[in-house]
């Protein structure tokens, strides 16, 4: 599906109806990629939108963990809906047991030993779950099968 297309219909949509939340986080993430397009030359494409969406998504999970801390439900509500809408710009996500998969694959392939492989695993694993799976999540994964 295009993503770009799919953004520019849902911001004129929002605007029609007047989801001023929706309308908010859609703008942030037609900024966000023109500011990736001149800060990085990045073509507008799916793959940027899913990158700033996914950018989104993490910031704002960071920040829920903030607002439980100092009891702001009406914040912690108001992040999850904005979670909502940035989820509809990513693919399908991976199940857990393909994540996995994924990673029993690419141990097989690369055979790490430890820590210091970290990275060359990340490499591979990287581009097969970029925008499809959370990397905190896969990188904590990876850490306990190397420790």
């Amino acid at each position: 599906m295009d993503f770009v297309k799919k953004l520019e219909q849902d911001i004129i949509a929002a605007m029609k109806s007047g989801e001023k939340l929706k309308l908010t986080v859609l703008r942030e993430i037609k900024a966000g990629m023109k500011q990736a397009n001149i800060d990085f030359k990045k073509e507008m494409n799916d793959e940027l939108l899913i990158d700033v969406a996914s950018k989104g998504i993490k910031t704002r999970k960071e920040s829920i963990e903030d607002f439980k801390r100092g009891n702001r439900q009406d914040l912690v509500d108001k992040t999850l809906e904005e979670i909502e809408v940035l989820s509809s710009y990513l693919p399908k996500q991976l199940t857990e047991e393909e994540i996995q998969e994924i990673i029993d694959r690419v141990f097989q392939e690369e055979n790490p030993t430890s820590m210091k492989d970290m990275g060359k695993v990340m490499g591979k694993i990287t581009p097969l779950v970029k925008g499809k799976a959370d990397m905190t999540y896969i990188s904590n994964e990876i850490k306990k099968r190397l420790n």
